[in-house]
């Protein structure tokens, strides 16, 4: 539940978080498309179609493999926040039902359900 949060953040995924946030601005997309239109014209300073689509290949793929672990950083962390919120809210509603069962025997089921679906993700996950 919420106090069982770690206000800890790494380094790592503070930095992840402000890459997130750098690469979803449209100054990133900016960026890249200058870049691209810098790239086009340099054909001609390296004369060899080979050596040209090298640089372009190797550079891309690299940007895009650090690109897609911090994203996925970001995005893991994002994930298991919005599940700490809804088993939280999942809780505090179970604990409500809890209190208005004895006046309304329809919610001990509903109740059940409720408990037996927090934490559906972590049995569920491979």
């Amino acid at each position: 539940m919420p106090s069982d949060v770690d206000a800890h953040v790494s380094l790592f995924d503070r930095f992840a978080g402000a890459a997130a946030g750098a690469v979803a601005g449209a100054w990133f997309f900016a960026f890249c498309v200058v870049l691209v239109i810098v790239w086009l014209p340099s054909y001609f300073v390296f004369q060899k179609v080979d050596t040209w689509q090298l640089i372009i290949n190797t550079l891309t793929t690299i940007v895009t493999f650090l690109l897609v672990a911090l994203l996925q950083n970001s995005q893991t962390r994002a994930d298991a926040a919005v599940q700490q919120k809804l088993n939280a809210i999942a809780d505090a509603l179970g604990d409500l039902m809890d209190e208005l069962a004895d006046d309304r025997p329809e919610l001990r089921r509903d109740r059940e359900e409720l408990r037996a679906a927090v934490g559906l993700e972590e049995r569920e996950s491979s």
